[in-house]
């Protein structure tokens, strides 16, 4: 029974794990966490379209994307100067327009999936493709924060893969919850120390 269910599941086991090592690399601020974004995204492209989270499923393709400009920022940096980028804190300003930035995506995402697609749940899905674009755009520009943005969408998610069944996902995105807030802590330490 187990062998048949991972003979079933594989693709989102190995995703599952690869979104593991994706996690831990992006607490350690390791830049290899690209790398292992990219490579989940992939499997994770095939996992929501056969469940239908055509949010999600639109989420790894922007993840792809998001990764490449990752990498290329974390590793030079705003200035190009060839040293690795900082993590820094998010200023008052650069939140309001997170904000507005997460609501107009919001809005965007339920029409579509409302109007032209037969998703179950558009409401939650287009509050956690929201979540997700401006969490990874924060990753992406080292901002501190984006744990907290992380906290709320992952154990959003949690919920809503164990609803659909994809139990090897929802089990990930508890420990995702988990290690968010580690990663917030981590981050916020390191960056007093500097």
């Amino acid at each position: 029974m187990i062998l048949e269910y991972i003979k079933t599941n594989w693709i989102e086991i190995v995703g599952a794990i690869l979104s593991l090592i994706y996690l831990y690399l992006s607490i350690k601020q390791k830049l290899s966490l690209w790398f292992f974004g990219i490579i989940s995204s992939l499997f994770y492209i095939v996992i929501f379209f056969q469940t239908k989270f055509y949010a999600d499923m639109s989420l790894q393709f922007y993840y792809v994307v998001i990764s490449i400009y990752g990498w290329i920022n974390w590793k030079h940096g705003d200035d190009l100067a060839g040293k690795e980028m900082p993590a820094t804190q998010l200023t008052k300003r650069l939140f309001v327009q997170l904000c507005i930035a997460t609501a107009l995506i919001y809005i965007i995402y339920y029409l579509v999936l409302s109007r032209y697609t037969d998703s179950p749940i558009p409401k939650a899905d287009s509050v956690v493709g929201a979540l997700s674009i401006v969490g990874t755009w924060m990753l992406a520009r080292k901002l501190i924060e984006n744990w907290i943005v992380w906290i709320v969408a992952d154990a959003l998610c949690a919920g809503l893969y164990f609803y659909k069944g994809l139990y090897p996902t929802a089990i990930l995105f508890v420990i995702y919850t988990i290690m968010a807030a580690v990663g917030y802590r981590a981050w916020k330490k390191a960056a007093e120390q500097k």
